[in-house]
């Protein structure tokens, strides 16, 4: 209902006026009465009334005079003048403090309703307009917010009361979907805050570059949200059914000047890149408890890390060693976590690192039938995966099977392993110091053991295992015996004429000969 004044010096004109019509069924309401200019000033200041019946003949204060005070000091309300004049030089006075009507008395009825009615559209029109300012206002607000959150207009560009930054905390929260299936529920973390907050909503939600972010406002929302999540991880195992379970939350730092939320945003958002690394049913990440500065790896490039982490694994498989593989994906995941490298081109190097071990084991296959999984089940697997430790344990298994196919079936000691490894790798540069710490062991103890369990020494044994397969080489092809040297490990032919005349009694061009073959 609009709100109505009449200012008459006459009570009969006011009653008349009051009854010539139905107000209500037009939309307004007759409040106020004033029989003087000056008593109607003082209630247009107090009251603010929508529409104004002004007489222009008053006591005290003409109507005229009193219309100008009123302008003068701000009132913007609709007017309407009554008169027993019909002189055009009143209506001119009139319309220069924006009249909407001029009726002289005794006022027409209809004529009035119709007034009325235009007064009431025009206030609808004010309305509609206001309310898409008000929309258009708060479109810009946010889009200022968004602007500076992300860093891309600075602190001095903007009022942080035009913003509503008039609190002294704040923290940056991004969340997203716990789970990669499509189907399953996510609960929105601002319906969360605004649920169990005591405090009303003193957060923004934000979009910005496709997450959803929340920027909390003040201490309250800030402990609030710490309490859900302390309350989450109280019960173990964690709660089942409650709405944190459905989502991922990352916490920035919590700062006490607006103009460092860019710098907690920042935070949130990398920690979301991390999200990768996260453990089994993890589902917070706060600022406080990851830093990539915390570890440093040496190991930068992608050549670097599959060359590395190929030849550990490697070896480690061969040598059985559960614990120092375990050991070497733990060191693979801090170096993947410190290097700066897109979640895309991880899953690619642990694509191609699979692919490398695969490929090193399979040189065993004519020994051994290992069951590997076909290439394009196993890049899926790994491309798909949402979190690295689900790489990290499909390649345990993976490298747990190819142990199994290739294992003895029941070692008596770590002898068996040791000498499995050398069969299979003693073309390489081994030695007992650089092999002896995949089996755990130092060399010098290592060395101990080897020779009470196999009747001689380490690199006796080595050598005795390069001539054999030197002599299947000299007779089974016409390679250089310079090839045949560096085929079975030796990088000095010289060296490998000596080793082998020691174990055979003949040179290998003699032996060769010996047995049928020529170069």
């Amino acid at each position: 209902m609009y709100k109505v004044l009449i200012a008459d010096d006459e009570k009969i004109i006011r009653m008349g006026l009051r009854g010539i019509i139905d107000w209500e069924e037009l939309g307004y309401e007759v409040l106020w009465e004033a029989s003087n200019g000056a008593d109607a000033v003082k209630i247009i200041k107090e009251e603010n009334p929508d529409v104004v019946l002004f007489d222009i003949k008053m006591p005290k204060m003409q109507g005229l005079e009193a219309i100008k005070t009123i302008r003068e000091f701000g009132y913007k309300g609709k007017i309407i003048i009554l008169s027993g004049f019909s002189e055009f030089s009143y209506a001119q006075e009139a319309i220069k403090y924006n009249i909407s009507a001029y009726l002289t008395k005794p006022v027409d009825e209809e004529y009035l309703v119709e007034i009325l009615n235009t007064i009431k559209e025009e206030y609808e029109k004010e309305k509609d307009i206001e309310s898409s300012m008000d929309v258009y206002k708060e479109k810009a607000r946010r889009s200022i917010l968004t602007d500076f959150v992300l860093g891309s207009i600075s602190a001095d560009e903007i009022d942080a009361e035009d913003l509503d930054l008039k609190s002294g905390h704040y923290q940056v929260v991004i969340y997203e979907k716990y789970s990669s299936n499509d189907e399953d529920l996510a609960y929105d973390l601002s319906d969360v805050l605004r649920v169990t907050s005591n405090a009303g909503e003193v957060f923004e939600t934000l979009k910005l570059n496709n997450n959803n972010v929340v920027l909390l406002k003040g201490k309250r929302p800030i402990e609030n949200l710490n309490h859900l999540m302390n309350k989450y991880y109280e019960e173990l195992p964690p709660e089942k059914n409650s709405p944190l379970d459905t989502i991922f939350i990352t916490c920035g730092s919590v700062v006490k000047n607006y103009k460092e939320i860019p710098k907690s945003y920042k935070e949130a958002h990398n920690l979301m890149q991390h999200r990768f690394f996260c453990d089994k049913s993890q589902h917070f990440m706060l600022i406080d408890d990851y830093s990539v500065d915390d570890k440093v790896s040496l190991v930068t490039t992608r050549e670097d890390i599959l060359e590395k982490y190929t030849f550990y694994l490697s070896n480690q498989i061969q040598a059985f060693n559960r614990n120092k593989i375990a050991e070497s994906l733990l060191d693979l995941k801090n170096t993947l976590y410190n290097a700066d490298f897109t979640v895309e081109e991880e899953k690619k190097i642990l694509v191609d690192l699979y692919l490398n071990i695969k490929e090193s084991m399979t040189k065993l296959s004519d020994a051994y039938s290992i069951p590997f999984i076909a290439n394009s089940e196993a890049v899926n697997f790994i491309e798909k995966s949402y979190y690295l430790y689900e790489i990290l344990q499909f390649l345990t298994e993976q490298f747990d099977m190819i142990m199994t196919s290739i294992g003895y079936s029941s070692r008596d000691s770590i002898i068996d392993d040791v000498l499995f490894y050398i069969q299979h790798n003693y073309s390489k540069n081994i030695t007992l110091e650089n092999i002896a710490p995949l089996f755990g062991y130092n060399s010098s103890y290592l060395g101990k053991i080897f020779s009470r369990k196999v009747g001689v020494n380490f690199n006796t044994y080595l050598d005795k295992v390069r001539i054999e397969h030197s002599k299947e080489i000299l007779i089974n092809s016409k390679t250089q015996v310079y090839k045949v040297a560096e085929m079975v490990g030796y990088r000095n032919v010289d060296y490998f004429h000596i080793k082998f005349k020691k174990h055979t009694g003949k040179s290998p061009a003699e032996y060769r000969k010996t047995n049928g073959k020529q170069d």
